[in-house]
């Protein structure tokens, strides 16, 4: 098995040496307690992800042996295992900003005003509870093992550090196909055009085949952060904070159908 965990830490110098770069390069997009809160929440959420994974993991392999194939290793299955991930990556996406639930953890990767790479390591110690494996689930049942699918979600991941910046402009071709930093930076934005759109992790395909994809205008400042209340500037608050505005709701809707659409309907902001 190879955890999540441990692929991205032995990238972590790759990573650190980004954020190193992009700080001496342009540090008017930094704020050092901003970064440092960033890097505590990556820590808490690491810990958070091994001890989850390592106690689902006998189910996964359980869950495995009911798979509808048995599929080996190669750079075909591969190359599909990582098509099928990041399409069900977008879905996982989707759903986090379209469900409070799953809110409820997404919400910490948007609760910053700022947008470089320490933003990626900006992570919530919630995903495991809310059930963000279950989206990994199909991968178990159509044949692939339960290790190469949180490998590939582990270099899902670790390409998804690299489209945080706003040091990187327009990339051409590549934009038609990948997740690019232009492209993530309207992810992030709270400006009414951009809100809800481009959740592509490596591919921005699945936003452009389902409606979600928006376009770059440079006539809009991209304003970053949240739509509502924002968090204190800790990682205790970036964690939980948003689990109070779903208790206050829950407590004001009126009956079970109310309830059950202010938990799992659209995170409604305050």
């Amino acid at each position: 098995m190879i955890p999540v965990e441990l692929i991205l830490l032995g990238l972590s110098p790759v990573f650190f040496l980004c954020v190193f770069i992009e700080f001496k390069k342009a540090r008017q997009f930094y704020n050092v307690k901003d970064s440092v809160n960033n890097a505590l929440l990556a820590l808490l959420h690491q810990g958070s992800d091994a001890v989850v994974l390592l106690l689902l993991m006998p189910f996964f392999i359980w869950l495995h042996q009911f798979s509808l194939f048995k599929i080996e290793l190669s750079a075909l299955s591969l190359f599909a295992g990582f098509v099928l991930q990041d399409f069900l990556y977008y879905w996982f996406h989707r759903s986090s900003h379209n469900i409070h639930w799953f809110w409820l953890a997404h919400v910490v990767h948007h609760s910053s005003t700022k947008m470089n790479f320490t933003t990626a390591f900006r992570q919530s110690v919630l995903y495991p509870f809310v059930g963000m494996w279950l989206f990994w689930v199909p991968m178990i049942l159509v044949g692939f093992s339960p290790s190469l699918v949180f490998a590939i979600v582990a270099i899902n991941l670790a390409y998804q550090f690299f489209v945080h910046t706003q040091t990187i402009g327009h990339l051409g071709w590549v934009e038609r196909i990948f997740n690019t930093p232009t492209h993530h930076r309207i992810h992030h934005a709270t400006n009414k055009p951009y809100i809800d759109k481009n959740y592509g992790g490596v591919l921005i395909i699945w936003d452009k085949l389902f409606g979600t994809f928006a376009e770059e205008d440079k006539t809009i400042r991209i304003k970053y952060g949240i739509v509502g209340k924002m968090p204190k500037d800790n990682p205790l608050s970036a964690n939980f904070s948003q689990i109070g505005v779903l208790r206050e709701q829950l407590q004001q809707a009126k009956g079970i159908k109310a309830k059950l659409k202010r938990l799992f309907g659209y995170p409604v902001a305050d």
